[in-house]
């Protein structure tokens, strides 16, 4: 006599993907009336299936719009890769501690040149809290003669431009 679990099971592996979408399929229960290889691809890749049955069946009705925000986008990224490279002088009282063998360093009046602006990224605005990366190449006390190449992130009024 067969129970009502191996019931409600069967009637989900034959129903159409849409509408079995979130049922989890055991293949401990149906196991003698299936592969049970199968059930397991199944299984472990059935939200990637999903996936791409609803992107081939959603391609047929695709649109392309305008996108306004694009353009702008790309004018700041213009923008903003101007100024990489750019001489830059810090204005501001600051002390960093990340650099090996030395304590502290203060950068109030050191200049560096502008490596990267990291308020956009990938095409999309993030929230960068110091967008703006600054390597500086300075002799510092402590370690030796040679000049020390360290970054430090900066925020847009704590340096100005040289240039």
């Amino acid at each position: 006599m067969t129970s009502p679990a191996i019931f409600s099971t069967a009637t989900s592996i034959n129903l159409p993907p849409s509408t079995a979408n979130n049922r989890v399929i055991s293949p401990f229960l149906c196991a003698p009336a299936c592969d049970c290889s199968l059930t397991r691809r199944i299984t472990n890749n059935k939200r990637s299936n999903l996936r791409l049955r609803i992107k081939a069946a959603a391609s047929d009705s695709t649109a392309i719009v305008d996108n306004p925000t694009a353009a702008s986008t790309s004018e700041e990224e213009e923008g903003i890769k101007a100024k990489i490279g750019a001489r830059v002088r810090v204005k501001v009282p600051l002390k960093v501690y990340h650099i090996p063998k030395v304590s502290e360093v203060e950068l109030n009046g050191k200049e560096g040149k502008i490596k990267d602006n990291i308020s956009v990224w990938k095409g999309k605005h993030i929230s960068a809290n110091f967008p703006y990366k600054i390597e500086f190449f300075e002799k510092l006390e402590g370690r030796g003669d040679s000049p020390v190449k360290f970054f430090a992130h900066l925020k847009e009024d704590e340096f100005e431009y040289i240039d």
